[in-house]
């Protein structure tokens, strides 16, 4: 079947050029990974992942980091890893 339909959407600039960014890592293009996700949709019959309200902790640590607040930093992925691995 050939591709014909046309879809249009206005999202958050900085939305789309991270995922612009992650989609160039994997060699797909936005419209690919659009496809992907409606193929997705007709598979599952819905969306093909969970979506749910944050719990009270949740939602408070997502405000505190979009504010700022009590962020461990570290210099480098590296530094991370070795973090996450101890």
């Amino acid at each position: 079947m050939g591709k014909t339909a046309t879809i249009q959407t206005r999202v958050d600039p900085k939305i789309k050029h991270n995922a612009q960014i992650i989609l160039k890592k994997l060699n797909i293009s936005m419209s690919e990974a659009i496809s992907i996700y409606l193929s997705q949709i007709t598979l599952h019959k819905g969306i093909p992942f969970e979506i749910k309200l944050p719990n009270d902790a949740t939602a408070k640590t997502l405000k505190e980091s979009e504010n700022g607040k009590n962020m461990h930093k570290v210099d480098s992925v590296d530094e991370l890893f070795e973090e996450l691995d101890s």
